[in-house]
């Protein structure tokens, strides 16, 4: 496991410096400057503008620019953000928390219902359960995300007499009396101000994995060894559970990686819309202003964690599948 694990960081370094590159080359070519805000500003000389200019190497080609920038982030310096006016490692880590808080759990949930589902309604093949359950995983599979929360805010509204829908916030990460809570009321008010994103991020979600959990159980179940362990009496929970799933979780821990890369990039449209103060929303901005190194920083960050997620996946299967250790 050791060689693995340093075989896939021996690969992944190309793989980020290629990510870079071309993500470098793309931001100098969309129209605009960084430095724009700046340039207009009266109150900042045209001379301050080039002092700017020389020190972070933007009146040299692109190229060169890519160079300086390899290697501020060899001495583990992300540059400076021009848009937020402040360092882009604690401008990201600002908004880390709140994403990673949003995503962790709306994993969590997609995952305890969408896998239980997909064993029931591939047991009960074609019966009732199975065919609502099929409905509603292509009606949420259909429905974009955004339209939902749009649609779900505007349930809450309607809803705002009602004791328990009504006292769901339609927006935002904490209520304006935050500071004035009690320490058990400000974690009861975040957990009140996730409800919205999360059911919002897992309903789509869970609509897929819960199509994907299905047709992979039905494919082990149709397999011979299912056939030959049922015919030696073995009881149906532990067919089900001890052989089949376990060759059918297989494709999923795969899957798992590359969500586990989304828990930093966000919904960025669900962020704006609910208000919600994530990465995905902050990458929005810094490509519209073209803020360079607050692009390059969270591009970095995204593809570190999908190389994370991948290498978490290759784990698993590792653990949970003894042909891929002899294999």
């Amino acid at each position: 496991m050791r060689d693995e694990i340093l075989r896939r960081a021996l690969i992944s370094l190309p793989q980020l410096l290629l990510m870079s590159f071309i993500t470098f080359m793309f931001i100098d070519l969309a129209p605009g400057d960084v430095l724009a805000k700046y340039r207009f500003d009266p109150r900042i000389s045209s001379e301050t503008v080039r002092q700017i200019e020389q020190k972070y190497h933007f009146d040299k080609p692109v190229l060169v620019q890519y160079g300086y920038w390899l290697g501020r982030l060899a001495r583990f310096d992300l540059g400076y953000s021009f848009s937020r006016e402040a360092p882009v490692a604690s401008v990201i880590a600002e908004r880390l928390f709140n994403t990673f808080l949003m995503s962790f759990f709306s994993i969590i949930f997609t995952w305890l219902v969408a896998i239980p589902l997909g064993i029931y309604a591939a047991v009960h093949q074609y019966s009732w359960g199975d065919r609502i359950m099929s409905f509603v995983s292509y009606f949420g599979m259909s429905l974009p995300g955004f339209f939902l929360a749009l649609l779900l805010m505007y349930l809450i509204y309607l809803c705002k007499d009602v004791p328990v829908i009504g006292a769901i916030p339609i927006g935002g990460m904490i209520s304006t009396d935050y500071e004035n809570l009690s320490f058990f009321g400000k974690i009861a008010d975040r957990a009140a101000h996730l409800i919205l994103p999360v059911v919002v991020l897992t309903v789509g979600a869970l609509a897929g994995l819960q199509r994907i959990s299905r047709g992979n159980m039905l494919e082990e179940l149709r397999k011979q060894y299912i056939v030959t362990a049922r015919a030696k009496g073995l009881p149906e929970q532990k067919v089900i559970y001890g052989h089949a799933l376990r060759n059918a979780i297989n494709p999923l821990i795969t899957l798992f990686g590359f969500e586990f890369s989304a828990l930093l990039s966000g919904a960025a449209l669900l962020e704006i819309i609910i208000n919600w103060p994530g990465l995905g929303s902050l990458m929005l901005a810094a490509v519209r202003s073209q803020d360079t190194f607050l692009v390059m920083g969270s591009m970095l960050m995204g593809g570190v964690m999908l190389i994370l997620g991948n290498l978490i996946a290759d784990i698993l299967l590792l653990v949970v599948d003894p042909r891929v250790r002899k294999g």
